[in-house]
Order: structure tokens, then sequence, then C-alpha cells
């Protein structure tokens, strides 16, 4: 039995971004498919989705990647575009000790342009869906007689959504040395045929599924754009009830980060990782169990052995990278035959990882609605009230009595009357009532309607009608917006952000430009991306040299603008700053 990844014959580079990422032991299907891979061997993994996959395959073969040849070496075809985003961006954090190393996503509905771009420089890795990378072939834009490695991932899934055939035209013009990998998690005879055709005396690797329901938790998910999710997070905390809390997420320094900014908000928090030391981990522990602490915000491999009695609250802040340690995860609640509940924060990117946390536990998990501002100040003020009424229990509160009294003869004002001054005083280090703003807009909680549209997006086997559908998308977009900038009422306002009032635009200055290699759908994409808008409130991006100016929405909240300043186009960060222009 494997039990750490140092175990396997992997490279110092992509065990210190392992490290770095806290994995530990690998899975059924990791332990035993990187071995053989390593050796370059051909196999045939049958799996269920979301056991762990993609690392079987992406860090053996990201080793033998060599980084000064710029032409692709591995090639990784999926079937739907959310696969291909989500594949790629697993190679990009396995391979962030290895300078030099280039991944990109094909798929249709992308722009052309930037995918040329991204074969120009010169990546290694390619992983896309069947159809765009066939046109890419067939273009020549996408050559793959150097291909050191082949993986075709969710062969069964091809095969249901009708690119078996395109799939086959791909593996047939690979090189005979190529080495192949074979991934699905059940074997119909068109799939088994193409592995009796192509793959060179494969070894075959087969992992039982493990289906896992965890009773007495009540599970529901919020999608939310990242840079929101502090702010989800304690509009959360501040509306429901609770004993002990665990707030799981994906790395070590998000334990300090999410620790840091609770406890700001004036939440007892601390952070649990592996970085700390035996003592300062069972103190973290110690205090939770003794309600010292409130809450604890930790890594997977950070809780691993925590049993706390009083935790009846688990909150996935970063969704897990497989449906396993979800099952672990909210298992630390509902102990000692207690119920127990868990809430998942699922970005607009992860809609399938969370259908593989269902198909893993045998059960849908429901979306839950964020409660409202009205709701924390419910919650609030009945907090207060407790302390009221705690305080008439157990103080003698006679001296105050007689101050009340005084201060109204002295001010010629009745105890009613001051009464509201004295409860503003007695709030003001922990206001009731909350300052009046734009509300959170959230992304739509509607899976099956998000999933749908997203395997839509993948069947991009008609390569013709997508181009076109590309293009006629262009012109309604160029056409709306003309219409938008033309309308003297909409030119300066929008009553789509904020919670439906009217907002001014703001220009900002973004410091990356044509020199950086970028292009206006760059620009767009990352900032729809990472704040939540819709593209078509990021108005007027005029691009120069040296730096970028753009029209955004004003009024956005200050975390949410800090958040902004570190977001990357390409390689650069864009700081982004009010223009002074």
């Amino acid at each position: 039995m494997i039990d750490s990844f140092s175990e396997l014959e992997l490279s110092e580079e992509i065990l210190d971004a392992l490290a770095d990422m806290d994995y530990v032991t690998p899975s059924p299907i990791q332990a035993k498919a990187i071995p053989p891979l390593v050796e370059g061997k051909d196999i045939i993994g049958q799996a269920q989705t979301g056991t762990g996959k993609t690392a079987a395959f992406a860090l053996p073969l990201l080793d033998k990647v060599e980084v000064q040849k710029k032409h692709p070496q591995v090639l990784v075809l999926a079937p739907t575009r959310e696969l291909a985003i989500q594949v790629s961006e697993s190679f990009q954090q396995y391979s962030k000790k290895k300078k030099g190393f280039l991944v990109l996503p094909v798929y249709g509905g992308q722009s052309y342009s930037l995918q040329l771009k991204g074969l120009r420089r010169g990546a290694q890795v390619i992983v896309g869906t069947p159809g765009r990378v066939l046109d890419h072939m067939d273009r020549g834009t996408l050559k793959v007689d150097e291909l050191a490695a082949f993986v075709l991932d969710e062969a069964d899934e091809m095969l249901k959504m009708g690119f078996i055939e395109d799939v086959e035209k791909v593996v047939a013009n690979v090189p005979p040395t190529c080495q192949i990998a074979m991934f699905s998690a059940t074997m119909p005879k068109q799939v088994k045929r193409i592995a009796t055709k192509y793959l060179k005396d494969p070894e075959e690797i087969k992992i039982q599924a493990k289906t896992t329901t965890v009773e007495k938790i009540d599970q529901s998910f919020i999608r939310v754009n990242h840079s929101q999710k502090v702010d989800v997070l304690t509009r959360i905390l501040e509306a429901i009830d609770f004993d002990g809390v665990l707030i799981f997420t994906r790395t070590k320094s998000a334990t300090l980060e999410v620790a840091e900014k609770l406890e700001a908000r004036g939440f007892s928090a601390a952070a649990l990782n592996g970085d700390m030391n035996q003592v300062a981990r069972e103190r973290t522990i110690r205090q939770l169990k003794t309600s010292k602490l409130d809450m604890v915000v930790a890594t997977d491999v950070a809780a691993r052995g925590l049993d706390v009695d009083r935790l009846s609250l688990v909150i996935n802040y970063d969704i897990p990278q497989d449906p396993e340690p979800y099952v672990h995860r909210i298992g630390r609640t509902g102990r000692a035959g207690r119920e127990g509940r868990a809430i998942l924060f699922v970005t607009p990117r992860e809609g399938r990882m969370l259908s593989m946390i269902e198909k893993s536990i045998g059960q849908k998990i429901e979306p839950m609605v964020l409660p409202t501002s009205e709701d924390v100040e419910l919650r609030r003020m009945e907090r207060f009230k407790e302390k009221v009424v705690d305080v008439f229990s157990h103080q003698n509160i006679g001296y105050f009595t007689k101050c009340a009294y005084r201060l109204s003869e002295e001010m010629n004002m009745s105890v009613e009357e001051l009464a509201p001054a004295l409860l503003y005083l007695a709030q003001e280090d922990q206001p009731l009532q909350i300052p009046k703003g734009p509300d959170l807009k959230l992304p739509s909680n509607k899976k099956g309607e998000d999933r749908g549209r997203d395997r839509d997006r993948g069947r991009d086997r008609d390569r013709g009608r997508d181009r076109d559908s590309g293009r006629e998308r262009d012109r309604d977009r160029k056409k709306g917006r003309n219409d938008r900038d033309s309308d003297p009422k909409r030119s300066r306002k929008t009553k789509e952000f904020g919670g439906g009032e009217d907002y001014d635009y703001t220009t900002y200055r973004l410091a990356v430009g044509k020199m950086d290699d970028i292009q206006v759908g760059n620009i767009v994409g990352a900032l729809a991306n990472e704040a939540g808008l819709e593209s078509q409130y990021i108005r007027n991006v005029k691009l120069n040299k040296s730096y970028t100016l753009v029209d955004l929405p004003s009024g956005m909240p200050k975390e949410l603008m800090n958040h902004l300043k570190g977001v990357r186009v390409g390689q650069k960060k864009i700081d982004l700053k009010e223009s002074k222009d």
C-alpha cells in the first residue's frame, strides 16, 4: 500500500507543488496508475468520476515534458469545455515549480485567435474537446507528430455525446511511439475496440467505486464568485445559528487569510494548517472544544483526526478536488448522534465537481438562498435581546435604573425618549444595523440550466456552425453595445448592478496593454469572472501600449476592488486603479 506521493517516482518539482497543495496520500487510482505511466507503459484506467484521475495522469506525464522544447508533447481529450478547463487548471497547479511550462485549453465557443496565440507561444500540453482539437489539426495549427503522450479522459462520456468518431480520428494521427492512457468509468464495446486497436499491451487498472451517504447532515450549496466568498461567508455566519464551525480551504495560506478576515469582522476564529507545530495545533483544537474559539479554518490534511462534538456546521469555502475529501469534511459534524449542517461554496466553473460529489454520495445537494441584509439585522437584534435578558436574569441593575431616571430629569426627557440613544451607545462596537448599499449579486443557483449550457458548449463537432454562430454573437454583442452607447439614458448609468439602483461609471486604469500580448476580450473576460459582472457592464475598454482604460460601475465594494488589483491577465497583475487622466 502506498501511503505517500513521495513513495512514487515523481520529481522534486512535482512533490514540492503537491506539498504546497497539502496533497499527501495518493488515491487508489493514482497509486496504481502513476507507476506504469512513469515507466512509459500504456494503461486503461477504469474508475468512477471523482476518484482523482486527473492527477493520476497529469503528475507522471508532467515529468516527461521537456520545457525547453516549444511544441505539443502531451495531448488530453476531454468531453466538455468545463472539464477541459478544469484539467488545464490542474496541470497549471501541479507544474508551478516547473519554469517555462505552458498548458493550453482549446474548446468550441472560445476565440480562435486566443488559441492560435497560445499554440504559437509553444504550449507543451494541450487539453481540448474533440471537435476543436480535430479542427486545429485539420487547419495545421496543432501539430501532433512529436507527441510523447496522449490521454483520453472519460472515454464513455465521449461515446454518449457522439464524439467517438472524432476521438478515433485524433488517436489515429498520433505517432506510433506515443504513450496512450485511456480512462473511463465503464467499458462499452466501442471504447474497448479503440483500446484494442491503438493501445500497446496496456496495463489494465480497475478501481471499485465507493458510494457513501452521510446521514443526519443537512447539505446545501451556494454559487458564488471567488471574490465574493468572504462576504457570503460572513453573511451566512451572521444569519444562522451554530455552535462550532469548521471551514475548509484548499491551501495553507488561505486558512490564514480567511481566519484573519473573520477575526477582523468580530468572529472568534483561528487557522489550522500543516505549518503549525503540534503544540499550536493542540492548543487551537482545545480552544475549539472548550468554546474559547467558535470557528477553525483548516486544510484537509490539518483536519485529519479532528473530533469535536460541538461542531454543528461545516463550510466548504473551497470545493475539494475530488468527492472523497468532501465526505470526510462534512463527516466532522453530526457527531454523537447529533444533526449537522454542511454548506458548499461552488464557483461558476465548478459545476462539474458538484455533480461528481452528488454522484459519489448518492444524493442531490440542494441550493440554498443567501440570507438577506434584513435577515442579518433580525439575527443581530435577537442576539442583542438575549444579552439584555441575560442581564436582567443575572445582574443587579438597580444603580443603572437610578442613572437612567437621573438622566431623564436632567435632560428633561422621558426614559422612553432616552432609550434609543442608550441603545445606540450599547451597540456602537457591534452595530445592529447594516449600512445600506449595493447587495451581493451572486451567480445563478440553477444547476441543471448551467450544466446543460456547459455541455452544449462542449458539443463542438459541427465546427462550421460553431464559427458561424460565433460571428453572429460578435455582431449581436457589438450591435448591443452601440445601441447602449447611443442611448443617452443608458450612457452614464445602469440599473443592473447592485440591487437595482442607478450607479455612475468610473474609469479605471489597468497596468497591462498591447505590449503584454493581450486583447480586449482578455480584459473583459478576467473582470467578468473575478468581479461577477456581466460583460455588457464592462465598458469603453481602450487598449494602449502599456496600459488599459476601462469604465466599471461605481460603488463596487472596497474588498472587491482590492481583489481586482491582484487579478492577472496573461502573466501580469492588472493593478487596477482609478484613472487620474
